[in-house]
């Protein structure tokens, strides 16, 4: 009895382990084309709806990286070497027109100022002292010119000898030599005084540059200098925003120099901000950098919130006109990296691998897996989040 059963038991696991075998051997199957996957005979969902892949012309776009930076912008540099003793604004304030932004060290462009002044002074006593030598040499030349001309009349009539002559002769050339040196020396003198009277201006202006005020409204960029540091001609102290209007500034390749004029008008895209705005092309500079084969424009951007200096900005340049396959975003549903549709086959669906590419609006283009005229199902509840 017992072999009967276990023959039975035998009997019945070598055909459930057959029909297995049977099952995975005969069962139909399809292979997975490229850009497919196993098609259903009905498809997975219902679709809301449907649309016909298009394929229209578009303008492709040059990115021309490029920062934003002031419209207008004033660098503060000190006319005269000395110590900056105090600074009396910061990064982001807004100053007036005349506002007093930084002091140097007085006492050096005192002591300058109250040099000059002495030296003014003594020069007008050197004129004064020179007039009063004119006068004497002008009454000594005089006296011997009278002297020398009695004596010479004496002479001609033998009443004087000709050593008296000459003795009167050689007195009358003193005091004319001495009258011509009292006259230089006035000269000089005036001449001191004209130069002392220019060393005292520009001693005074200098101390007026003790003090550096704001040449017109604005906001402070960027703060260069701190007390105790040495501020000298050329060296900048302050860089102040005149205005609040804005520019990008960016490198374009060279290849577009053609397509870029001033006065035109591009899209600019702010990525910190996620926002396109309208510029206009101010300038364009007419030379190649020939280490990265660009050249550089600046494009007046409109007033935007939230927009600063220094900021990373984008310049839009058309210049390709090409075919794209475009469907819209929502028929396209992703499953970890990879990209599906659902395509219309014969009489069914079909899932089909795409790649995409730009974004143009609520649709976006299509680089692989459609030619341009299939209709695919756009699934509403994608976007929907059910």
């Amino acid at each position: 009895m017992n072999t009967k059963k276990k023959a039975l038991t035998t009997t019945i696991l070598v055909c459930i382990i057959a029909a297995i075998l049977f099952f995975i051997v005969f069962s139909p199957e399809k292979e997975i084309g490229p850009g497919t996957v196993q098609p259903a005979a009905e498809p997975q969902r219902s679709p809301r709806s449907t649309v016909t892949a298009e394929v229209r012309i578009v303008t492709k776009s040059y990115n021309a990286v490029g920062t934003l930076i002031p419209a207008s912008q004033a660098r503060i540099e000190p006319q005269v070497t000395a110590q900056v003793t105090e600074v009396l604004v910061q990064a982001g304030d807004l100053v007036d027109k005349g506002e007093v932004l930084v002091r140097l060290e007085g006492e050096r462009l005192n002591a300058k100022l109250s040099q000059a002044r002495q030296s003014l002074q003594t020069a007008i006593a050197q004129r004064e002292q020179a007039l009063q030598n004119i006068n004497g040499a002008d009454a000594a030349f005089s006296q011997a010119k009278s002297s020398y001309e009695r004596i010479k009349t004496f002479y001609e009539a033998e009443a004087a000898t000709e050593q008296e002559l000459e003795q009167a002769r050689s007195q009358f050339l003193q005091t004319k030599a001495a009258l011509q040196r009292s006259r230089d020396a006035l000269a000089g003198a005036a001449a001191g005084i004209h130069l002392a009277e220019e060393m005292v201006e520009e001693a005074r202006i200098s101390n007026n540059y003790a003090t550096i005020a704001a040449p017109a409204k604005g906001e402070i960029l960027k703060r260069l200098i701190d007390p105790g540091d040495m501020a000298m001609p050329g060296k900048p102290l302050l860089i102040l925003r005149t205005t609040d209007a804005l520019q990008l500034e960016a490198n374009v390749r060279e290849s577009l120099m053609s397509k870029v004029r001033s006065g035109d008008t591009h899209s600019v895209y702010l990525t910190t901000l996620n926002t396109t705005v309208k510029a206009v092309i101010d300038e364009v500079v007419p030379s190649i950098d020939p280490q990265t084969r660009t050249f550089v424009i600046k494009a007046s951007l409109p007033d935007i919130e939230g927009a600063y200096p220094g900021m990373y900005g984008k310049l839009l340049i058309p210049y390709l006109e090409v075919p794209v396959i475009l469907i819209p975003s929502a028929a396209v549903r992703r499953s970890g990296q990879l990209e599906l549709v659902t395509v219309r086959s014969g009489d069914g669906w079909q899932e089909r691998y795409v790649k995409t590419g730009n974004v143009y609006a609520d649709k976006v283009e299509i680089l692989s897996g459609l030619e341009g005229g299939e209709l695919v199902v756009v699934d509403e509840r994608e976007n929907d989040g059910r």
